[in-house]
């Protein structure tokens, strides 16, 4: 190469590689993706049509999956890979939905479809959106159930994943139903069809450092024993409980315009609220136990609820739950909101526990509510666990990760199908948002301009007898 061109590339490339260096000194490889949150509302006509006068039907959430924005659901605790050289990202969520309708004679639904455990992969510019399914099949209702289907394409529209930041966020993704997601839709669309957005942030932890084993002596070979109390009496204990997903979209919504707020040691799991430091006893699969932590509700119309002092007992396998209530139109202690069931409930392992078990409203709760609720309604799903020893670990928390950056919401901005609709194939075209070019392309672009100079300048020199190379292609 030529004097000239050979330091004109050089400058070039210099120039660039300083301007990223930043970024790159302080990526890392395969680093761990723990917590964060993933929001999608799968398609709002589905929804709307679902809902609607035709099916009247419903949909419910599992695992801990929450409702966000107007019509978004949430999906939580991210588990995965990001390689910050390469882009590379690979995040699964938790949680699921339900979606059902056109119910017939026997109480069973024509459409039945679940949803659950997103997952996303990007490589390169291009992102997948996976999620196992279990769905009845439109007209033959035959009932499939596939993990980890490759349901939606997501157009990335030039982002460049590369970096070395503690999160990664990704807003409003256009999604497209693929081949495998149409098949997986129990027919009800076709494959092209855009689906609603999808957002999500993902925390990314730092690298982690070796550290040099120690030595193995005599104490630290030994393990400490089980310790377990006499009596029955619980070491710890938490009651996770959402009270009602429709009420906290009532809170917060168009009508009530209001807010919840906890305190006293009570956590917010997306989905529902967490009650801890258990105490109490447990022998023989009978329970009693108090609670920290309390939630209050507050919004217009004269709304203001909080509840406190929750208490769960069980007794001959019949769960019920308990608060200290202080409401606008209603005021108690130990007034018994909701029963479970809780058969058979067992210490494993030091830990007895009740996962998810349905919830009924009490007459006394219906008057928590002011009437809103007939008692008999159901409640979100009560969980429970106590400890027994002081080597049981309780259920973790939903983990939303950090609070991203920019808004994870998607936009709903846009008009709702008709909610009395069939579902057809979508023929829109949804459009990419434009997005900035960032530094990393840059590069490439200069990096491309240089290379096309100095492979012109190569061509111009070279006999004519030699062959040009072709150049590689994605």
């Amino acid at each position: 190469m030529p004097v000239r061109p050979r330091v004109l590339v050089a400058v070039l490339c210099a120039v660039v590689l300083g301007a990223l260096l930043p970024v790159t000194a302080a990526s890392a490889a395969s680093r761990t993706v723990q917590g964060g949150r993933l929001d999608w509302g799968v398609k709002a006509s589905f929804q709307s049509y679902v809902t609607g006068p035709i099916a009247k039907g419903s949909y419910s959430l599992t695992g801990g999956a929450a409702t966000v924005g107007s019509g978004g659901f949430r999906f939580h605790s991210a588990t995965g890979t990001y390689d910050g050289d390469t882009g590379a990202f690979t995040a699964s969520f938790s949680g699921g939905v339900h979606f059902v309708g056109h119910r017939t004679g026997g109480g069973s639904y024509q459409l039945d479809l679940t949803i659950s455990r997103p997952t996303v992969r990007v490589s390169g510019s291009s992102g997948t959106l996976f999620v196992d399914v279990t769905s009845k099949a439109k007209g033959t209702g035959a009932v499939t159930t596939s993990s980890q289907v490759p349901f939606a394409s997501l157009s990335l529209g030039g982002i460049d994943m590369r970096g070395g930041g503690n999160t990664v966020a990704l807003d409003d993704l256009p999604a497209t139903l693929t081949a495998q997601g149409a098949k997986s839709f129990a027919g009800y669309y076709t494959a092209g069809t855009a689906l609603d957005p999808v957002s999500l942030s993902a925390d990314v932890r730092a690298a982690a450092t070796k550290k040099p084993t120690p030595s193995p002596t005599p104490s630290t070979t030994k393990s400490p024993a089980k310790k377990e109390t006499s009596g029955g009496k619980l070491l710890d204990g938490a009651v996770d409980w959402g009270v009602r997903r429709t009420f906290r979209e009532y809170v917060t919504g168009d009508i009530a315009k209001g807010e919840w707020t906890l305190s006293s040691g009570a956590e917010d799991g997306g989905a529902l609220f967490r009650f801890p430091d258990g105490e109490g006893t447990f022998k023989d699969g009978d329970l009693r136990a108090s609670f920290e932590g309390a939630v209050r509700f507050t919004g217009a119309q004269g709304l203001d609820l909080r509840l406190s002092g929750v208490r769960a007992t069980v007794e001959d396998g019949k769960g019920t739950l308990l608060a200290d209530v202080a409401g606008a139109g209603f005021t108690g202690d130990k007034v018994p909101l909701v029963t479970f069931t809780a058969k058979d409930l067992k210490a494993k392992g030091g830990l007895a526990k009740v996962t998810e078990a349905a919830a009924k409203l009490t007459a006394e709760g219906a008057k928590t509510f002011g009437g809103m609720y007939k008692a008999g309604t159901e409640m979100d799903p009560v969980s429970l666990a106590v400890a027994t020893t002081d080597d049981a670990a309780l259920p973790a928390l939903p983990d939303l990760g950090s609070t991203p950056t920019a808004s994870a919401t998607p936009d709903k901005s846009s008009a709702s199908p008709d909610p009395s609709a069939e579902p057809v194939a979508s023929t829109s075209d949804d459009g990419v948002p434009a997005l900035p070019i960032g530094l990393a392309a840059g590069f490439l672009l200069l990096a491309g301009a240089a290379f096309a100079f100095v492979a012109v300048r190569r061509r111009r020199t070279r006999p004519a007898t030699e062959a040009v190379p072709q150049s590689d292609e994605d």
